[in-house]
């Protein structure tokens, strides 16, 4: 049944990677493959191995180890078949932290007395052996520090996304090799490695592991005495093989379902690439008409993707700044009167002392503008069209459960404020933080760094302070604040503004960059038009948007259906091979 609909789990959303998510979890269930009831129950497997762990403490060839308290009901996560038991992670496998040594003692040159040493970084879906670094084998304190053949390597310090990432050593291409403190070697005892890597790779495991670790600033580590309690469902060993067997029989097939689905998503990203760049190389609207009826023909193409669909919204965006959406209408004031108006507020503004006069602006020269533009427009620098350009301040506020809010780069995207991702600050940090300038309604809110271009315009009603890693802009009232905040969010002007980044960290945007950059001013009953045009055809894409999600969740609930189906008829089939 799998084989027969291949395209249906390949495009599913995130299908792949969900399906192996499934059979891990149906797996460590017990319902991948069928029990035998000639198997030896895991209670006598369990024995085993407290008997062998008691002969190697009294030989003192093994530590003896803190006992770990019974799990309770509470703790377990689903049901298992009769013949499995749950048992304490830290019961049936030995956990050994890395070595330490100061950073100045590792090279990535091989030498006499230096033993290879993995790190983070090498842990991927398999240990990466090409990257290593060397380091003093004195800094090694014991022997079980060595890797061995069939261990698996854990991230015990990361990121809180891959904390608790987990590769197995199928070989070792060194003499020897260990791995450092930010690493744990997981050595099972009796136990299939295999098996092992599928309960530590489940979505739950996954989670309890993440959920259970300590989180520093930029780092989540997992310490061994959260890390041995760890619920794990152990099954017959005879049972442990065979499930290895039929995961990787099924993870074989996900590869091949994540080959293909990877082949149509690069087939269909060139093909809406193609399709949207012909809309884009307009250069009137007559020519954008023309190109609009041959893409018509393939609009399914073009909503057949969240991906696609982002890229239909910019490319609608792109054609709005460039004067190619709306039509022109000549007896609109050109936007030439429109900046002078500008500078006589900013003057009067100056004037009273409200505004301090700021430093005379360049001409705008012809390399600064991307495109031609329409009669009746013109190119200004943002600073031509601000009052007020306030940065955010230079360090991180103490967060707190409730009190004033502080937008940060995580408060908003695609202009909507994310009522989950608000954080809040105490009354004394929030006025320190609006000493300079305090944020009103209709001021624009930039992200500079992280996920630079996001913007917002602070909605009537809300009081807040900037956070960190954004800017803001109080526009002229001669200008329309939404169109400026569409312009700035287009391709042409990000692009621009990111190709002025020279260093080699992170994108980010200077202060003063922003000051300069150009964009194309309308007249402005235009940019009324063209804010309502913008408006209306991006409800239509959330709406495309809405209707992929449902197709999607109905196909990917097939998807998973075809799963659990393939894996029952299986167990059906082996059952009544045991029968006959």
């Amino acid at each position: 049944m799998l084989l027969s609909n291949l395209d249906l789990l390949a495009t599913a959303p995130g299908g792949v990677a969900r399906l192996r998510e499934l059979i891990l979890t149906l797996a460590v269930q017990g319902k991948l493959v069928p029990q035998d009831p000639a198997d030896e129950p895991a209670s006598v497997l369990l024995q085993k191995i407290r008997a062998e762990k008691d002969r190697l403490i009294a030989a003192k060839a093994l530590k003896r180890e803190k006992n770990e308290p019974a799990l309770t009901d509470d703790e377990l996560p689903f049901e298992l078949p009769d013949s499995w038991s749950w048992v304490a992670l830290g019961e049936v496998i030995d956990i050994v932290r890395g070595i330490t040594f100061p950073a100045d003692q590792k090279t990535r040159e091989a030498a006499p007395g230096r033993i290879a040493c993995l790190r983070t970084s090498n842990v991927q879906l398999a240990i990466e052996w090409d990257d290593l670094l060397f380091v003093d084998r004195s800094f090694m304190g014991r022997e079980d520090q060595l890797i061995q053949h069939h261990d698996i390597v854990m991230s015990m310090a990361n990121s809180r996304e891959l904390v608790g990432k987990v590769a197995l050593i199928e070989h070792v291409p060194h003499a020897e090799a260990t791995f450092g403190g930010f690493l744990g070697v997981l050595r099972p005892r009796k136990i299939e490695p295999r098996y092992a890597m599928a309960v530590l790779r489940t979505p739950y495991a996954r989670s309890l592991l993440i959920d259970s670790s300590s989180q520093t600033t930029n780092i989540a580590n997992v310490s061994l005495a959260k890390l041995r309690p760890l619920p794990f469902p152990l099954p017959p060993e005879a049972e442990q093989s065979r499930i290895v067997t039929r995961v990787e029989e099924l993870m074989r097939l996900c590869d091949a379902l994540e080959a293909k689905g990877q082949l149509g998503a690069a087939q269909h990203t060139q093909l809406v690439s193609t399709l949207l760049g012909t809309l884009t190389a307009s250069a009137t609207p007559d020519e954008l008409a023309d190109h609009w009826q041959r893409v018509a023909q393939h609009f399914d193409l073009l909503a057949g993707r969240p991906e696609a669909i982002d890229a239909l919204e910019q490319t609608l965006l792109q054609l709005a700044v460039r004067g190619l959406l709306v039509p022109q209408d000549p007896t609109d004031e050109p936007a030439s009167a429109l900046l002078q108006k500008i500078r006589t507020e900013k003057d009067r503004l100056i004037a009273t002392g409200q505004i301090k006069q700021g430093k005379p602006l360049p001409p705008i020269t012809d390399e600064e503008k991307p495109f031609e533009l329409p009669v009746g427009w013109e190119w200004g620098r943002l600073e031509q069209l601000s009052i007020a350009i306030v940065d955010c301040p230079h360090s991180t506020p103490k967060f707190v459960e409730s009190g004033r809010l502080c937008l940060d780069t995580n408060s908003f995207k695609q202009g909507v404020l994310l009522p989950h991702k608000l954080r809040f600050v105490d009354e004394s940090t929030f006025v320190e933080r609006n000493a300079r300038l305090a944020p009103q309604p209709g001021d624009l809110v930039f992200a500079r760094e992280g996920s630079v271009g996001e913007s917002i315009l602070i909605p009537d009603g809300v009081d807040a302070c900037l956070g960190q890693r954004v800017m803001l802009f109080r526009f002229s009232t001669q200008v329309s604040k939404e169109f400026v905040r569409l312009a700035i969010s287009s391709t042409s002007f990000l692009d621009a503004l990111l190709a002025m980044h020279k260093g080699i960290g992170a994108k980010h945007v200077n202060v003063g960059d922003m000051r300069n950059a150009v964009i194309p001013l309308p007249p402005l009953p235009e940019q009324s038009r063209i804010v309502t045009r913008i408006t209306a055809l991006r409800r239509l894409c959330a709406d495309l948007r809405q209707r992929l999600a449902e197709r999607q969740s109905v196909q990917a609930r097939l998807a998973e259906a075809l799963v659990a189906n393939n894996a029952q008829t299986s167990t059906q089939q082996e059952d009544e091979c045991h029968a006959a």
